[in-house]
């Protein structure tokens, strides 16, 4: 039986030259229904583009990293002819708006000492990041969010002076310890209680916080991952979705893509390198105490994924078809010795789940304090244990 399409695919199908014909998708993405079409005649992207994307925000999200700009799509308009190799996007009747689609293939990973990094795409992560760096702190007038409520009694904050770094991390640090893991504790708190995360799991890290280094603000990306990094047919480097940027800390963009990247070693010292020649040529001083404070957001790096990925774990089993025998599995893993025959392919969801959660769990032991590291076994039965919960509440 056919499926109806959704509003956003509707109004696709509404835009595109050839109607349904020419819409593709939905295509992957986490926050946004989006889909490629083919571009009526007449279209403001420019006659580079034959498709456009549409994008349309999904409802009821959880937001696991905080955001500054209102509109994605103006923050791009604004950033015309100021930031390389970034989609266009126009405005094609009133709040609705297109991008070019960038065609080409996401940037590859490096496996077994193949793959490099091109020295072309070295230089292309050069520019953007000199590019960025150069866009200070006050110069894009656009609408911006509004600060989000901070500390247990949900109080609001000023705004982060600019070339704070200590500030710019611990407003990072609250919102991850308030709206992610404080918003969700009441639901998902035996996950994190299980799993040996607590309320006080980023004191440490807080408190090495406050010892950064001042540097002058900039515009930073925030989500420079591979799927964000589209490789074009003529061998060129795109950064697409910037719904998750924001004025900060620059030296918050290196390790953010450095973390998501996770690159060779031979990878990582040359992004390192062209980094600090990008930044410092375009705003000297923004590299300043660089080396000694990239552990620091490394380590809030690592220690925040912990928290996304166990909420964004749960609700996928928990969406997922067959969660009852997702349960009986986990039932039959975690039971007494003799109590079950093993996990068998139906608990194969939680099996690779709980192996995702035990790799976040040792990238951030040091991070998050965490005394050890929980095992696979240990983990499957947290979550079964979850499951059951969830699954008795429905029942």
């Amino acid at each position: 039986m056919a499926t109806e399409a959704s509003p956003a695919r509707l109004t696709a199908a509404g835009l595109s030259r050839d109607g349904d014909r020419g819409v593709t998708g939905p295509l992957q993405g986490h926050h946004h229904e989006a889909y490629a079409i083919v571009l009526p005649p007449g279209h403001p992207l420019g006659a580079d583009y034959t498709r456009g994307k549409l994008r349309v925000r999904r409802e009821n999200l959880r937001w696991f990293d905080r955001r500054t700009f209102a509109s994605e799509e103006k923050l791009l308009m604004a950033l015309r002819g100021r930031v390389s190799r970034i989609p266009p996007c126009a405005e094609f009747t009133e709040g609705l708006f297109l991008q070019g689609f960038v065609e080409g293939r996401t940037l590859p990973r490096a496996r077994f000492g193949l793959g490099r990094l091109s020295g072309r795409h070295v230089r292309q992560l050069g520019e953007l990041f000199g590019q960025l760096a150069a866009i200070k702190h006050g110069e894009l007038s656009l609408e911006l969010l509004p600060e989000e409520p901070q500390g247990p009694e949900g109080g609001s904050r000023p705004p982060v002076r600019d070339g704070d770094s200590a500030g710019f991390l611990g407003r990072l640090i609250d919102f991850t310890q308030f709206q992610v893991y404080g918003e969700h504790v009441g639901e998902f708190g035996a996950l994190f209680e299980g799993l040996g995360i607590s309320a006080t799991s980023l004191k440490g890290l807080r408190e090495r916080s406050m010892e950064l280094t001042e540097r002058p603000f900039s515009l930073v990306h925030g989500d420079l991952h591979r799927r964000n990094l589209i490789v074009d047919a003529a061998g060129d480097l795109w950064f697409i979705d910037w719904e998750l940027a924001m004025i900060g800390d620059p030296l918050y963009e290196l390790a953010t893509h450095l973390h998501l990247m996770d690159y060779p070693d031979c990878d990582t010292r040359r992004v390192k390198r062209v980094w600090r020649e990008a930044v410092e040529a375009a705003r000297p001083g923004a590299s300043d105490g660089w080396e000694r404070d990239l552990p620091q957001l490394l380590a809030f790096k690592r220690a925040q994924s912990v928290y996304t990925d166990v909420i964004r774990t749960a609700a996928a089993l928990m969406a997922g078809a067959g969660m009852l025998a997702l349960v009986a599995g986990a039932v039959a893993v975690a039971g007494p010795p003799g109590a079950g025959a093993g996990p068998g392919p139906r608990c194969l969801r939680l099996a690779r789940a709980a192996g995702r959660i035990q790799r976040v769990l040792a990238v951030a032991k040091e991070a998050l304090g965490l005394p050890a590291v929980p095992t696979r076994a240990r983990i499957r039965a947290v979550y079964g244990e979850w499951l059951r919960e969830r699954a008795e509440r429905r029942g």
